[in-house]
C-alpha cells in the first residue's frame, strides 16, 4: 500500500469554493487561501443563528499505546462513511502542531485513504493560526518584562511570574532558561521557561472564545504574575490585551479543507490534551452544527482526558450537547494492554486480548458516565483474526457498548466505514442523558474528586501542601468554581504512566493548581507534566526532504 503522503499527493482535490458551496457556505463567507484552503467569516453564525443544530458525535479512544489506535483516521473515515450513505456531514478537528510532526507523533490528518487534505499544508504552517498564537503569546511575555524593566510601576514580583515564552518546536533545552543576562541595559535577570505553542493558554483561549469581543475579554483576563502584595497581574493591567487580540483576529476564523472524498472539514485551534483541554474550537463546532446534519469531532488522547474535558469544559462553556460517542480501539492496542510485546502483536492471543479488555471496558464506562450511547470502532489491521474480533465484540457489548463495528477505511476509504456510519446514525437516534460529571457551581475539590474516582478509578485524592494553598488562592481570586482541566499523563488512566491497563488501588496526588483565567478554567497538576516536549534519537524530520521536482518526500 502507498504511504499516506503518496496517497494525499496523488489525490484529486475539489476547489475549496466547491467544498464551501456544497456545505452551504455563501461566497461572501469564504476567504480563500489558495485553491484548496479557506477561512470562514464569523458572519455565517449570524445568518444561521435561527437554524436547527445537527447531531454532534465525539470520537475518543482507549489509553494510547505504541501500537496506535487511529482516532483521527476513524474520525475522518466516519465522515467519509456518512457521506457514502448520503448524510450531510462535516468534520471538526484540531490543528496539528509542528513539534509532534517533526518529533515522533507525525501529522494530524488521518491515514491511508481516510485523510484530510491538502496534507502538507494542514500539517505545516496551515493558514497561520499557530504563528498568530505564538506572536500574541510572546508579545505578552515581552510586555511583562518591559514593565518590570521600566520602573516596575505595577510592582510585579519577578519571582511570581508564571507566563513563559513559546515556540512550536520540540526543544527540551528551553524548558528552563535564564533571561535578561548581559548587564542592566538588557533586562532584569530571572529564570524563565518555554512551552510549545499547543500548550499556550492563548491556544486554549482561541479554542474557547465565542466571538471577537469574547476573545478580547479573555485576553485581558490572562494572569501572568502577582504583585508584591499578592494581587494578580493581567494582560489588561499591562495594556497589551488589545494588541494581542489584533494579532489573533484572523486566527479566530475557522479553516476549511476537505477529506479525500470531498466532505467539508473545519480545522481550528490545537490545544494539547494532557495539559489543556484537547479539542478544536467552539466556533468551528457551532458553524458545523448549523451547516450539517451530522458533525464529527475528536477529543485528544483517551476518554479520561480529551473526552472528559470535551464534556465538562467545552460543552459547558459552549453550551453544546453531544448525541453519541465513538470509542476507538485496535486488536493490537488491546493486546498491548494485555501485556503482549510490540513485536508479537501480530500473533493471535485471546488471553492477552481478554486481559487488555479491562482498559477498553474502563473507557466504555467513562463514556456511559456522561449518559451517551457508545459505538466501539475496531480499527482494522491485516493481522486481526476472526476469533479476536468476535471476542472484542462479545466483551465490549457486555461492558456496555451499544454496538461494535470493524472499520476498514484506512485501506478502503469511506466504503470501509459504511458499517460504522450506519451504527453511529442509529446511536444518534437513541435517547441519551448527556450531562456534565458535576453540577454548575461545584467547587474545585468536588470536581477533582469526581474525576479522580469516577473517571480514573482512584480510591481518593491526596492534596500536597502547595495544592491546598493554591486552591485557597483560587477561591480568593473568584476562580473557585471554574471548570477544572486535569494535567496528567496520557499513558495511563492514573497519574502514573507506569500503571498500565486498568489501574486499581491508587490515590491521585495533586501537587498544584494554577489559573488559566483567560481560558476560563483552572489547571490541576498531577505528576510531572512537561509543557515543552523533547526530540527523540531519530525524530521524524530525519526522513523528510525535497526531491528534484520540488515535491516533499518522507513526511509520514
Amino acid at each position: 500500500m502507498k504511504s499516506g503522503l503518496e496517497i494525499a499527493q496523488e489525490a484529486t482535490l475539489l476547489p475549496i469554493t466547491e467544498v464551501a458551496a456544497s456545505a452551504g457556505i455563501q461566497p461572501g463567507e469564504l476567504e480563500q487561501f489558495g485553491r484548496y484552503k479557506g477561512k470562514i467569516s464569523l458572519d455565517i453564525l449570524e445568518r444561521l443563528k435561527d437554524g436547527p443544530d445537527g447531531k454532534l458525535i465525539i470520537t475518543t479512544a482507549i489509553t494510547p499505546t505504541k501500537a496506535g489506535e487511529g482516532k483521527t483516521t476513524t474520525s475522518v473515515s466516519l465522515t467519509q462513511g456518512l457521506g457514502k450513505i448520503g448524510k450531510k456531514v462535516m468534520l471538526c478537528l484540531r490543528e496539528p502542531s509542528m513539534g509532534p510532526v517533526w518529533g515522533i507523533k507525525g501529522g494530524g490528518n488521518g491515514g491511508g485513504f481516510a485523510q484530510i487534505v491538502p496534507m502538507e499544508e494542514v500539517n505545516l504552517h496551515f493558514n497561520g493560526d499557530f504563528h498568530a498564537v505564538q506572536a500574541a503569546h510572546n508579545l505578552l511575555a515581552a510586555a511583562l518584562d518591559a514593565s518590570i524593566y521600566h520602573a516596575n510601576e505595577l510592582r510585579i514580583d519577578p519571582t511570581s511570574i508564571t507566563w513563559p515564552r513559546t515556540l512550536d518546536v520540540n526543544d527540551r533545552e528551553l524548558r528552563n532558561t535564564v533571561v535578561g543576562l548581559g548587564g542592566k541595559a538588557h533586562g532584569v535577570p530571572r529564570e524563565n521557561q518555554f512551552v510549545i505553542v499547543a500548550a499556550s493558554e492563548i491556544m486554549a483561549v482561541l479554542a474557547l472564545a465565542s466571538d471577537l469581543s469574547d476573545l478580547r475579554a479573555r485576553m485581558g483576563r490572562i494572569v501572568v504574575a502577582s504583585t508584591y502584595d499578592g494581587k494578580p497581574v493581567t494582560a489588561e493591567d499591562l495594556k497589551v490585551a488589545g494588541a494581542m487580540t489584533v494579532i489573533m483576529k484572523e486566527a479566530l476564523k475557522p479553516n476549511l479543507v476537505q477529506t479525500l472524498e470531498g466532505q467539508p472539514v473545519l480545522v481550528h485551534a490545537g490545544p494539547f490534551g494532557n495539559i489543556a483541554h484537547a479539542n478544536n474550537s467552539i466556533i468551528a463546532d457551532r458553524v458545523a452544527l448549523k451547516l450539517a446534519d451530522y458533525v464529527v469531532t475528536e477529543a485528544g488522547f483517551a476518554s479520561d482526558l480529551g473526552f472528559q474535558k470535551f464534556c465538562d469544559i467545552v460543552c459547558r462553556i459552549g453550551d453544546l450537547k453531544a448525541s453519541a460517542a465513538v470509542l476507538v480501539t485496535t486488536i493490537r492496542a488491546t493486546k498491548s494492554h494485555g501485556g503482549v510485546a510490540f513485536n508479537d502483536l501480530g500473533t493471535e492471543d485471546l488471553g492477552a486480548l481478554k486481559r487488555g479488555m479491562e482498559n477498553l471496558s474502563a473507557h466504555i464506562e467513562i463514556v456511559r458516565a456522561y449518559g451517551l450511547p457508545c459505538v466501539v470502532s475496531i480499527n482494522n489491521f491485516p493481522t486481526d483474526t476472526a476469533a479476536e474480533v468476535a471476542l472484542i465484540e462479545q466483551l465490549a457489548t457486555q461492558a456496555g457498548a451499544d454496538t461494535v463495528v470493524v472499520n476498514r477505511a484506512f485501506a478502503q476509504g469511506g466504503e470501509g466505514a459504511i458499517d460504522l456510519a450506519n451504527a453511529v446514525v442509529e446511536a444518534c437516534e437513541k435517547p441519551n442523558t448527556f450531562d456534565q460529571l458535576t453540577p454548575e457551581g461545584a467547587t474545585l475539590k468536588q470536581q477533582i474528586e469526581a474525576i479522580a474516582t469516577r473517571i480514573y478509578g482512584a480510591d481518593g485524592v491526596d492534596y500536597l501542601p502547595q495544592a491546598e494553598k493554591d486552591i485557597k488562592r483560587m477561591d480568593d481570586l473568584g476562580f473557585g468554581t471554574l471548570p477544572v482541566c486535569m494535567a496528567k499523563t496520557h499513558l495511563s488512566l492514573s497519574h502514573d504512566q507506569l500503571l498500565l491497563n486498568r489501574p486499581a488501588g491508587f490515590r491521585l496526588p495533586v501537587r498544584g493548581v494554577v489559573p488559566s483565567a483567560g481560558a476560563g478554567f483552572v489547571v490541576v497538576l498531577c505528576g510531572d507534566m512537561q509543557r515543552m516536549p523533547g526530540l527523540g534519537r531519530t525524530p521524524n524530520f530525519m526522513g523528510v526532504d525535497i526531491d528534484e521536482t520540488g515535491k516533499t518526500v518522507g513526511l509520514f
